[in-house]
C-alpha cells in the first residue's frame, strides 16, 4: 500500500514521493515482498526532483540576470540586443 502511495506522490511531489517508496522499499525487502512500485516511485521521484531542481537553479538565474540587467538600466522600457525589459 505505502510503495502504491509512494509512487502516484513521486508524480505530483516528488521528493515526498521518494521518501515514501524508500521507506516501503525496505519494508517490502524486510517482509520479502515485491519490490517493483516501490522501485519504480523511486526512480520516478528521483528524476522529477531532479528536474524540479534544476528548474529552480535555471529559474533564479534567470530572474538574476533581468534584476541585475534592470539595475543597470534604471527604471524604463529598454532594448537591448532585440530583448525588451521593462524596468520599474
Amino acid at each position: 500500500m505505502l510503495s502504491i502511495i509512494g509512487l502516484v506522490l513521486a508524480f505530483l511531489l516528488p521528493p515526498v514521493g521518494l521518501i515514501l517508496s524508500i521507506i516501503a522499499l525496505v519494508q517490502l525487502g524486510k517482509a520479502r515482498a515485491p519490490r517493483g512500485l516501490a522501485i519504480a516511485g523511486i526512480v520516478v521521484g528521483a528524476i522529477l526532483t531532479i528536474l524540479a531542481i534544476i528548474g529552480i537553479i535555471l529559474l533564479v538565474t534567470v530572474l538574476a540576470g533581468v534584476i541585475g540587467m534592470c539595475a543597470e538600466l534604471g527604471p524604463g522600457v529598454w532594448d537591448v540586443g532585440g530583448v525588451t525589459y521593462r524596468c520599474g
